[in-house]
């Protein structure tokens, strides 16, 4: 499927939309539309037709129109504000639908494509046999999906479609038309849609339903209720308050997650989006969406069984499985503890009492845990392991163990452990490793699981000769393992020394503080003197300005020419001009916007 811009024919004259981005979350992003200062609407919003009431400019802050008396048939948006560059009145804009086929005949080219300027139609067969859309160089203020009924109708055909408009558009709304309601919005926003209509909520009226947050249900006459147009307006005036509230606290995928379950169909579209972004963020986590770290008190509600389809949780799963090694004096035995309902759980009072009977530094401690199955210590302050909330309830499921089953028997083996000692009160096997049970029915915290769990140690400890370093060396090798996790890579800490009263290290080297370890961020911060040295082992991935840029500001679209690397929300980069190393900024949006997305991309964080 072609991913471009494509522009043939349409006014060039059509002014561009000014929108500035807000929030973001995956692919969903909270824009401010009109002049910055003070911006007239928002986005999510709906898109009005002639039939529809004069609703409030911030909720719908365009208006739409479609001509079938010609062939092709026309399209024409008008902004209801002053909301185009430069600001001197409303703003119309048309294009041509062309000539759509039936998703079913993709491998046949109907020869007449849609047409647009600075609202672009595009259809499945265009994004298929269009090689107009090729020309990079439009960037669209709006992209119409003219054919998405009939692409609903067709398992995951919707999710590719727009899949491929948003990632090629990352600067465009986006409008499906005919597809939203109130119970849909987040579902749509999630999957990057921006723009909805009233189509749905008017066929309600007609048929005396009630389109809500929860889905279409008959009028309750008991209370007086009624299906009029103003009653689903309320709903959408909800449900977009809702959805761009979600967007700006970063809790849209519970919202999702909730109104999924209004139709089955919405949970097959959400169910598809998760696997095929699974599957990207295991190849690039910033094309997905993902973010390495977050704002202090974001969390990671899991409180469904959806939540385990999460990307997030998948990545995390794989990578730890398949890539995480632990500090290198901690190879030997592994000890597997319970989670708690505190994170970090280092500071939960049964991890205390575990810290007490471990009389070693010798032994890797991992937690077992849902949904991520496994969290290794030295992992635990990072996003999402220090920041998820699950329902307790003592009991696994058929899912949860299976999961952390296979996780712990390819970790370990893949590791080369000699022995686990399992606090976990899962029972476990893994093939050519000795396990060692030490609840053996009991809880974790009883006087006599913890006996059995010190003496295993001690016993561990004797036979495998175990190294027992001192608490520098022991930090040092914890931050390395860290590194490797979220870096890639150790070795811009060769030769460091760490100091600090813990939690917080300070990372040195040769008298010079290059890095500062803060779990309550739960990601390094690099000092300038430490940019070369991650520069040469490449531990981060580079953004290269413009050569005639006068870098300033923060790292925009508009200054930035390519980029190197998988980046994340959160991620510290690199920042070259002339192939010279000037900086490094920290990035606000993913992978999937670079170079082209609106707004800051990194904001600067050290100038060389």
């Amino acid at each position: 499927m072609l991913q471009a811009v494509r522009i043939a024919g349409g006014p060039m004259s059509e002014r561009p939309l000014a929108r500035g981005v807000v929030a973001r979350q995956r692919f969903a992003r909270l824009f401010e539309l009109g002049d910055r200062r003070n911006p007239s609407s928002w986005a999510p919003a709906l898109v009005l037709t002639k039939n529809d009431p004069d609703l409030p400019l911030e909720l719908a802050p365009f208006i739409s129109s479609r001509d079938y008396s010609e062939f092709p048939a026309k399209i024409s948006m008008t902004t209801r504000g002053d909301i185009c560059i430069p600001f001197n009145g409303p703003e119309t804009w048309s294009g041509e639908e062309g000539l759509i086929l039936p998703a079913s005949l993709v491998d046949s080219d109907s020869g007449i494509s849609p047409v647009g300027n600075q609202m672009l139609p595009v259809s499945w067969q265009s994004l298929h046999h269009d090689s107009s859309l090729l020309n990079s160089e439009i960037e669209p203020s709006v992209v119409v999906l003219i054919d998405a009924p009939q692409l609903a109708e067709r398992p995951g055909k919707l999710i590719e479609a727009v899949d491929a408009i948003r990632t090629r558009f990352p600067t465009s709304l986006i409008w499906a038309p005919g597809i939203s309601g109130p119970d849909n919005c987040a579902l749509l926003s999630w999957m990057g849609i921006d723009l909805f209509d009233l189509s749905r909520s008017q066929e309600a009226v007609t048929r005396n339903v009630l389109l809500t947050e929860d889905g279409p249900r008959e009028v309750e006459k008991t209370t007086g209720e009624s299906a009029n147009l103003q009653t689903q307006i309320d709903a959408w005036t909800r449900a977009l308050s809702a959805t761009r509230s979600a967007i700006r606290d970063g809790t849209l995928r519970e919202l999702v997650e909730r109104q999924a379950l209004s139709s089955p169909r919405s949970v097959e579209r959400l169910r598809r989006y998760d696997s095929m972004m699974s599957e990207r963020a295991s190849e690039n986590p910033g094309l997905a969406g993902l973010a390495s770290n977050v704002e202090l008190g974001r969390r990671l509600r899991c409180h469904s069984h959806t939540s385990r389809n999460d990307p997030l949780i998948s990545e995390w799963k794989r990578r730890v499985t398949h890539e995480h090694t632990p500090p290198s004096h901690q190879s030997e035995v592994l000890v597997l503890l319970p989670c708690s309902a505190q994170k970090p759980y280092r500071l939960s009072q049964s991890h205390r009492r575990f810290q007490r009977v471990i009389s070693t530094r010798g032994v890797h401690e991992v937690m077992v845990t849902a949904p991520l199955g496994l969290v290794p210590r030295e992992l635990e302050d990072i996003w999402p392991a220090a920041h998820y909330d699950i329902p307790v309830t003592g009991d696994w499921d058929l899912d949860e163990l299976k999961t952390i089953k296979d996780m712990v028997s390819t970790y370990s083996t893949r590791n080369g452990y000699q022995r686990i000692i399992n606090h976990s009160g899962i029972q476990l096997e893994v093939t050519g490793i000795d396990i060692v049970d030490t609840r053996m029915g009991a809880s974790a915290g009883s006087s006599e699981a913890l006996s059995r769990l010190e003496s295993e140690i001690n016993k561990a400890s004797l036979d495998f000769k175990l190294s027992n370093p001192k608490e520098s060396v022991h930090r040092l090798s914890k931050l390395k393992a860290l590194s490797r996790f979220k870096h890639g890579t150790d070795l811009w800490l060769d030769g460091a020394k760490v100091s600090g009263r813990p939690p917080i290290f300070r990372i040195g080297r040769d008298g010079t503080q290059i890095a500062m370890w803060n779990p309550h961020h739960g990601r390094f911060s690099f000092s300038k003197a430490s940019l070369a040295s991650l520069d040469v082992c490449n531990a981060l991935s580079r953004a290269h300005l413009t050569p005639e840029t006068n870098w300033r500001g923060d790292v925009f679209s508009t200054n930035l020419s390519q980029v190197e690397g998988d980046i994340c929300i959160g991620d510290e980069i690199l920042v070259y001009q002339n192939n010279n190393l000037i900086g490094s900024a920290r990035a606000t949006a993913a992978g999937w916007e670079w170079p082209d997305g609106p707004g800051r991309l990194a904001k600067a964080q050290h100038r060389l």
